[in-house]
This record gives structure tokens, C-alpha cells and sequence, in this order.
């Protein structure tokens, strides 16, 4: 069918539709009714509850499972401290411990930590007095202080599998966070100082 019989053949229609009102109306209203309903069936996510151990403490909430934690901390919990930096895992501010393993919590799905210790910037000392975080006051590390929580968050994930590592273990450690303030040389310093 061509362009022109196309539009002949819908003109006819709604000419027809002119003395039938209900007619024009159950149609338009089929088509409302389906695209709705489409959408609705969209728009629906199977919500679960889980109970998660965060920082030593068991936390409940009804979610979506394949929300990111990274938006449960922050969200729902309100753990500020793990930022969002990039949503594809590539420059770190994100970076929390699943198991003592630095992970980036805005790929990781909530479904995937449970039954597993979910640690953040604010869980890894009660008091700022993690050998890390001292050594960061130390070596003066941050200035926009964006990337922070995540390059120690990662830097503490070395330290606890290797506590005396090299220049070459801290740059292979290291490289996945992103300092757009480019401190590297002091975030280096800070990890040597707290590895003594």
C-alpha cells in the first residue's frame, strides 16, 4: 500500500467514525488502554526484603534486588561517606569492602551482598583513627576530598592482604582510583606511612 492509499483509507475511517461516535471512542480508548497497560508492566519491579550487615550492623529494607548498593547506602541509609563517581566501576569514589574486598558498590547489586559483612568509609574506624585515615591528615592527601573515601577504602583493602607492599604493589593496587586532583604521589606517601 502506498503513501496516498494509506491516507485514503484512514480518512475513510474516521468519515465512517463521525456518525459512530462509540465507535471512534472504544478505539481510541483500546489503543490508551493497551499503551497503558504496557508501560504499567514496564514500570513494575519485583521489590524483596533483605537484611544486610553494614558496618556491624544489621540493616532491613524492601528494595528492588538489582538496585546498587552504592544508592542503599546513600539513599536509604543515608552513609554518604561512598560517593558517586562514574556508575560504571572505572574511577573508584565508590569503592566499599564486601568480605574485606574492595568492591565498587555502584555495579554491585544488593542481591549479591547478602550474608556477606558490607563495610564503608564510616565502618572502618569509630573515631578517624584508622592507621590510613591518620596518615592521610599526615601527608595532607586531599584537596577537593571527592575521591577520598574511596582511594582509602581500596588502599585499606592492600594493606589488610599485604601490609608491607612495594611502590609497584601500591601502583597495581592503586590505579583503578581516580584523583582528578592528581594527589597520587601523596595518597603513595600516606599508604608507606601507614604500612610501618
Amino acid at each position: 500500500m502506498n503513501f496516498t492509499a494509506w491516507i485514503h483509507g484512514n480518512i475513510r475511517y474516521i468519515t465512517s467514525c463521525h456518525h459512530d461516535h462509540s465507535r471512534l471512542s472504544a478505539g481510541y480508548d483500546g489503543y490508551s488502554r493497551s499503551v497503558i497497560s504496557k508501560n504499567k508492566k514496564r514500570q513494575i519491579k519485583r521489590m524483596e526484603k533483605f537484611n544486610l550487615n553494614i558496618n556491624g550492623k544489621i540493616e532491613e529494607i524492601t528494595i528492588d534486588p538489582k538496585t546498587p548498593i552504592l544508592w542503599v547506602l546513600r539513599d536509604h541509609l543515608k552513609l554518604l561517606g561512598t560517593k558517586y563517581g562514574c556508575g560504571i566501576a572505572q574511577c573508584g569514589a565508590c569503592t566499599i569492602h564486601l568480605d574485606g574486598t574492595a568492591m565498587r558498590s555502584c555495579i554491585l547489586p544488593i542481591e549479591n551482598t547478602v550474608g556477606k559483612n558490607i563495610t564503608t568509609i564510616e565502618g572502618l574506624s569509630t573515631n578517624g583513627e584508622h592507621p590510613l585515615q591518620k596518615a592521610w591528615i599526615e601527608h595532607d592527601v586531599p584537596q577537593c576530598g571527592y575521591c577520598q573515601a574511596g582511594q582509602i577504602m581500596n588502599a585499606a583493602a592492600l594493606l589488610k592482604n599485604n601490609s608491607k607492599p612495594t611502590d609497584q604493589d601500591i601502583d597495581e593496587s592503586m590505579h583503578g582510583n581516580l584523583c582528578r586532583c592528581g594527589t597520587y604521589n601523596r595518597i603513595k606517601a600516606a599508604i608507606k606511612s601507614a604500612s610501618k
